[in-house]
């Protein structure tokens, strides 16, 4: 795989996205607050993270939920994966659910999402007056069994 760079201009004491491990598809990202957060049970909440991105052209960045944080206290990307187009240049900012039974803080540097950098195939729609049948056809939810 050819490596890809992503450019980041960031606030003071904020860290670039870092991978964990070297096998690790996605970046964490963490939360730049000025004040704790806290996100009550069964609402959401948009995040600052205090960086923006240079996203190369044929690429966007999926920001995705943190395994950790949905397994053990119910907060997820609610948008997931939400994406981050190669012409944005505004800051990155989470949206978190609470899911969860209880209210979840957030602190300043706080771990809240990954990003993973993906290729984009541009398309073209073409409208046509009707598509070729398959098996399937117009079967959906549920259709092809349990």
């Amino acid at each position: 795989m050819q490596l890809t760079v992503v450019k980041i201009v960031k606030e003071e004491k904020v860290s670039l996205p870092e991978q964990k491990t070297a096998l690790s598809a996605g970046a964490d990202i963490s939360a730049r607050l000025s004040e704790p957060f806290v996100l009550k049970s069964g609402e959401y909440g948009l995040i600052p993270t205090g960086i923006k991105m240079a996203i190369p052209e044929g690429f966007e960045a999926q920001i995705r939920p943190r395994s950790g944080l949905a397994a053990k206290y119910g907060v997820t990307v609610l948008n997931s994966p939400g994406t981050i187009d190669a012409d944005y240049r505004g800051e990155v900012k989470i949206i978190l659910i609470n899911h969860g039974k209880e209210d979840f803080i957030i602190y300043d540097k706080d771990r809240i999402a990954q990003v993973v950098i993906a290729p984009v195939v541009s398309v073209k729609y073409e409208e046509v007056l009707s598509l070729l049948d398959t098996k399937r056809g117009d079967g959906g939810f549920g259709s092809t069994g349990v």
